[in-house]
């Protein structure tokens, strides 16, 4: 496995991935979506249903999903389990977005793929548009050449993410085993709405009568309509504060270390190499969903030894990541006030900065000033950027709505991310008055995937 993550693609691999993504992205963005899952249910039909070739663990939710499938795609993969795991959005590439064995396709399979399921894709194309539709989106091509991957490999479970919602998402062919709900919170507010009760509907839909749901701890509101649909479809429940729970955490380095009440008992001195109390039930909701897939339940626990190699192997990219000393760099892809306030309270309560400068890019459509305001106790300083994205806000709007939440004398602005980060360096790096230390000081990227993405690139990291 670590040959195949340090094979580098050919040239030519790479120009046919860049001109397949440019033919890609002539289609609806995952931005956009249709409430029908007519064009998805009639190419997987026409690809003979590779969904159905596996069995799935299917998560939803607002913040989290990336984390949890990671999660559980680590479990999996030390139980000698073969596992497809989709995710979205990617960091660095959109090969991320369909691993097999923990590792991202190649370039090549990824076009190969496409060009394999292509004229199927064409042929739901023509009937969606003469029947006076749209094409497929991008979003459910990519969605139909994770399912024919792994059919193909083949796997013996896929670990599948929604995109937007549930009822509507492309990923909503399948018929999951185990229907994972992480938080859910106010995002994507444009076609999901503004009740948390509305969107709590919209991704309850994933849970069917075959799945065992396994929700995390929610709003009351929240609960009420995740459980109202598992008992409409006489689906089994596993609640986190009820049949599992993190039960102990306390920091550690590099990570924190956790005592879990999964299904089938208790799991002690489980380490997970990620910072946070948000990915402590992060990780106990993973625990809890590979428990559900194996019908694990009282006394029917998985091997101990196996759960702490499992999440001790865990790579998580984005997520309160370092990735450089002196300053300290971190990156982590919090993208709405949800995920924004989670990696506050991790920064307060797990490290000590003599001085935190922010970078933050933002994609309009966002809550801006729900996420700087959730950033503002924890950051001193704060320098606002672009991020490449058409999307995203621009540096100069960006900076009137912080100086409104930090003050104009935090706020610094850089017109592009390499720019931002050697801002941010200098203002972590600098001292106040004679006497200060220099040392102790950190940098945080944050705002988006797509800054997160870039920053990772930037400094030298591989997609994974």
């Amino acid at each position: 496995m670590s040959e195949r993550r340090a094979a580098a693609a050919a040239p030519e691999d790479l120009a046919a991935l860049e001109s397949l993504e440019a033919e890609l992205d002539e289609r609806w963005p995952e931005t956009r979506i249709d409430p029908s899952l007519t064009r998805i249910a009639a190419l997987m039909d026409l690809l003979g249903s590779p969904q159905k070739a596996y069995p799935t663990i299917h998560v939803a939710g607002t913040n989290g999903k990336s984390s949890v499938c990671r999660m559980a795609d680590a479990l999996l993969t030390r139980m000698h389990m073969r596992v497809g795991r989709t995710t979205s959005p990617h960091l660095q590439s959109v090969t991320e977005r369909i691993a097999i064995d923990g590792v991202p396709i190649t370039a090549a399979g990824y076009v190969h793929t496409y060009r394999d399921i292509e004229p199927y894709v064409q042929m739901v194309d023509d009937s969606s548009v003469t029947a006076g539709g749209p094409r497929m989106s991008k979003f459910e091509v990519l969605t139909a050449m994770a399912f024919a991957s792994f059919a193909d490999a083949p796997v013996d479970v896929g670990v599948i993410e929604t995109g937007l919602g549930g009822r509507w998402d492309a990923t909503n062919v399948i018929d999951s085993q185990v229907a994972v709900i992480t938080p859910i919170g106010l995002d994507h507010a444009e076609y999901l709405g503004t009740e948390i009760t509305g969107i709590a509907g919209e991704k309850a839909d994933i849970i069917k009568s075959t799945s065992v749901a396994v929700l995390s701890e929610q709003q009351p509101e929240v609960s009420e309509v995740l459980l109202r649909r598992a008992v409409e479809v006489d689906a089994a429940v596993a609640r986190e504060g009820s049949e599992f729970a993190v039960l102990e955490r306390r920091t550690a380095v590099g990570g924190q270390m956790l005592r879990i009440q999964g299904l089938g008992g208790v799991y002690d001195d489980v380490f997970v190499p990620l910072h946070g109390e948000h990915q402590a039930h992060n990780a106990a909701l993973a625990l809890a969903a590979v428990e559900a897939f194996f019908g694990a339940g009282k006394d029917r626990k998985l091997d101990d030894d196996v759960v702490r190699e499992g999440f001790a192997a865990l790579v998580n990219p984005g997520r309160l990541e370092p990735v450089r000393t002196a300053p300290s760099v971190f990156i982590d892809a919090a993208h709405n006030p949800h995920g924004a306030r989670a990696l506050a309270a991790a920064l307060s309560g797990e490290f000590h900065f003599r001085r935190l400068v922010g970078v933050v890019a933002i994609m309009a459509d966002k809550d801006m000033r729900g996420i700087l305001e959730a950033l503002e106790p924890v950051f001193d300083e704060l320098v606002v950027t672009h991020n490449g994205s058409p999307r995203c806000m621009s540096p100069a709007q960006l900076s009137e709505l912080a100086a409104d939440v930090y003050g104009d004398d935090r706020v610094h602005v850089a017109q592009s991310l390499p720019a931002a980060l050697e801002a941010a360096v200098e203002l972590a790096e600098g001292v106040s008055g004679p006497g200060e230390e220099i040392s102790g000081s950190g940098v945080v990227v944050t705002g988006s995937v797509v800054t997160a993405g870039l920053a990772r690139t930037m400094l030298g990291k591989e997609p994974t």
